[in-house]
C-alpha cells in the first residue's frame, strides 16, 4: 500500500512537471520569462533536473520527510498563482484561467504528496 502511494504521488509529479515544463517553454517562445536571473533556456534544464530528482526520489526512497518537504515547497507556489487567478487586476501576464487551471493542478499534486507522507 504505502509503495502503491508513493508511487501514484511520482507519477503525478511527473506529470504536473510535464505542464510545467510545457508552460515555461511555451512563455519562454513567448518571450514571457524574466531573464534577471540568467538565461531562461538554463532554467528549463535545471527545472528538468530537479523535477527528475524528486520523481527518482518519491520512487526510489519512499521516505515520508522527503515528500513532505516536496509537498511544502510545491504549496509555496499557491500564493503567487492566486494573486495570478484572483487579484492581478488585468496585469497579469496570462490570463486567470491560467492561474486557475495551475491551482488546480497543484492541489493535486499536493494531496498526492500528502498520501504518500503522512498517510501510512
Amino acid at each position: 500500500m504505502r509503495e502503491a502511494k508513493f508511487r501514484q504521488a511520482a507519477f503525478v509529479y511527473l506529470h504536473v512537471a510535464i505542464l510545467y515544463e510545457a508552460a515555461a517553454y511555451v512563455m519562454f517562445r513567448q518571450g514571457m520569462l524574466p531573464t534577471r536571473f540568467g538565461p531562461p533556456g538554463i532554467w528549463l534544464v535545471v527545472a528538468a533536473g530537479v523535477a527528475g530528482t524528486v520523481v527518482y526520489g518519491l520512487l526510489r526512497w519512499q521516505n515520508v520527510w522527503f515528500a513532505r518537504t516536496i509537498w511544502l515547497l510545491h504549496g509555496l507556489r499557491l500564493p503567487a498563482l492566486i494573486k495570478g487567478a484572483f487579484f492581478a487586476g488585468g496585469q497579469a501576464p496570462a490570463p486567470p484561467g491560467f492561474y486557475i487551471t495551475a491551482i488546480v493542478v497543484v492541489l493535486i499534486n499536493m494531496w498526492m504528496l500528502a498520501r504518500a507522507g503522512w498517510d501510512l
